[in-house]
């Protein structure tokens, strides 16, 4: 068998219908399979998988074990001679698996393979390519300094641009292709870890057995849950057990990195104290491209087109383009996406067979379900 596709999923029965939909339309010229670890979720997730995908190997595990334990109680089933470890809130397109296995098989060095990844409002998500958090590169990411220059854009790999294959140190756990034999090599993913620090140390164990972790630009993924942009103190306090498990672990414990959290948080937390929340945008026209007869009646105007080369971003409206997703591939969808991310425009995607749109606004939050009444 070429591939298994893992999906850890907990709570996201939506998302996580979407993303067996795209996969199984993704691995239809492959020998693969799809395994779905579900974390106790309390939303019917189980029920659906059984209902909608009978053929989708499903472990259902009685409590939640968390990101690390559940995917490798996935990986201990699978078959393929590849493994891609897949977030449930992703999409993929129709010759994502084809491209990245086709690119994986001419690396003699291979270790993670990972690619372009952009949120629900089609921009690119940086945490896509990252290099080691060493305290240094850890502090200029949580200040913010890989803004400014180049020079302090290590966490976010900026040595490559976005459009632009080649080697990186850090791969996001969203999306992983790696062989089987790799990870059980090392192990699979430390079942100890710290969320934010899981997939940084899958990472750097594959380098330290001498293998080449590439980010592969040629394929686009959506992660709709992205790396919140909002720093807050629950997230610097997750971010520094992180990096303090990874430094415990494989190098030693910095002073220096600690002194710099307890600024960073401080100055976080006055932030925050001054932050106005945003006013969310209403909507003031939906564009819906179908090649059926589609009818909505989402109380705003609804303009029906059913091909890409028609749609004109006016900008002084604020739209929500929806997608059908029986008339387009995905591939197509997430490449309009990637084209026409405006701060005017949000998307959302109709899964007719369902009859719900599902998307997210923004890479902060969980996204959003909105059930079609017919």
């Amino acid at each position: 068998m070429q591939l298994s596709v893992i999906i850890l999923n907990y709570n996201v029965r939506y998302f996580l219908e979407q993303c067996i939909r795209s996969v199984q339309k993704a691995i239809q010229n492959l020998d693969a399979e799809i395994i779905v670890i579900d974390n106790n979720s309390p939303d019917h997730s189980c029920e659906m998988v059984k209902t909608l995908f009978p053929n989708v190997i499903l472990i259902e595990n009685k409590e939640n074990t968390g990101f690390p334990k559940g995917n490798n109680i996935g990986v201990e089933k699978a078959n393929g001679k590849y493994l891609c470890i897949l977030n449930p809130d992703t999409v993929v397109a129709e010759d994502t698996f084809e491209k990245v296995l086709a690119f994986a098989e001419t690396k003699s060095d291979l270790g993670i393979v990972g690619c372009k990844l952009i949120d629900g409002t089609g921009n690119f998500l940086p945490e896509s390519k990252r290099g080691i958090p060493t305290p240094w590169v850890a502090v200029t990411k949580i200040f913010g300094l890989y803004k400014i220059s180049n020079l302090f854009g290590k966490y976010y790999a900026q040595h490559l641009s976005e459009n632009e294959t080649g080697k990186v140190e850090i791969l996001v756990g969203a999306f992983m292709v790696m062989k089987r034999e790799l990870y059980t090599e090392i192990g699979g993913f430390d079942e100890n870890c710290f969320m934010y620090s899981d997939d940084i140390d899958l990472s750097y164990m594959v380098l330290q057995r001498g293998k080449s972790n590439y980010y592969f630009h040629e394929t686009t993924v959506i992660h709709y849950k992205g790396e919140s942009t909002i720093r807050d103190e629950k997230y610097m306090k997750r971010f520094q057990e992180a990096m303090q498990f990874f430094y415990k672990k494989h190098f030693k414990k910095s002073l220096a990195f600690d002194y710099f959290m307890k600024v960073g948080a401080f100055s976080f937390s006055l932030i925050k104290k001054n932050q106005k929340t945003e006013i969310k945008k209403e909507i003031e026209e939906y564009v819906i491209f179908s090649k059926d007869n589609l009818k909505f009646n989402l109380s705003k105007k609804e303009l029906y087109l059913d091909d890409f080369s028609q749609f004109k971003n006016d900008l002084s409206t604020t739209t929500e383009i929806i997608f059908d997703a029986n008339s387009f591939l995905f591939h197509d969808i997430i490449n309009f996406m990637n084209l026409n991310n405006a701060v005017n425009l949000t998307f959302k995607n109709y899964i007719p067979d369902s009859n719900y749109l599902i998307g997210s606004n923004n890479s902060i939050d969980r996204g959003e379900i909105l059930h079609i009444k017919n």
